[in-house]
């Protein structure tokens, strides 16, 4: 076993919880995926490995990592995605393709939080979330741009 299964099997353990195979193996696909994936992507990527797992089974696993604090749950326009990444960070959200990007920066985020218990919110986790376009898609459009019939007639 490594470390990070390690970790999992303590955690579960300490709850009382019985350490699965489908449980390890999903922490160890989420870890190796190492990107933001939704529920159904990573039943795609352990679907070789656990031919009859079923999407609530990766869901209810999905919620008892977050429990755990092994997955961060974040959300874009409407879909849920799970992060392995569970230390404090920040997003960049393509308003195009829909992609997500970690950014680390330190922020100090003290007076969002007590504006936020003024209102008797408790919080559980700060983070900002940037909505713009990824180099990628703002590429694109001014290729796009750079050759369309009506620049391209301005020349």
């Amino acid at each position: 076993m490594d470390s990070v299964t390690d970790d999992l099997s303590t955690a579960l353990r300490a709850r009382g919880m019985r350490v699965t195979p489908q449980r390890v193996l999903l922490h160890r696909a989420l870890r190796e995926l190492d990107r933001h994936v939704t529920a159904d992507e990573l039943l795609e990527s352990v679907s070789d490995r656990l031919p009859n797992i079923a999407l609530p089974t990766i869901y209810a696993t999905l919620d008892l990592l977050e429990e755990l604090g092994m997955v961060r749950r974040v959300q874009r326009a409407g879909t849920t995605l799970f992060d392995p990444r569970v230390e404090p960070h920040h997003h960049l959200v393509c308003t195009r393709c829909g992609s997500m990007q970690d950014i680390d920066f330190e922020l100090d985020t003290a007076r969002l939080e007590r504006a936020a218990a003024k209102r008797g919110f408790v919080h559980e986790r700060t983070e900002a979330v940037v909505h713009g376009r990824c180099a990628s898609c703002r590429d694109a459009a001014a290729q796009a741009g750079a050759s369309s019939p009506r620049n391209a007639a301005a020349t």
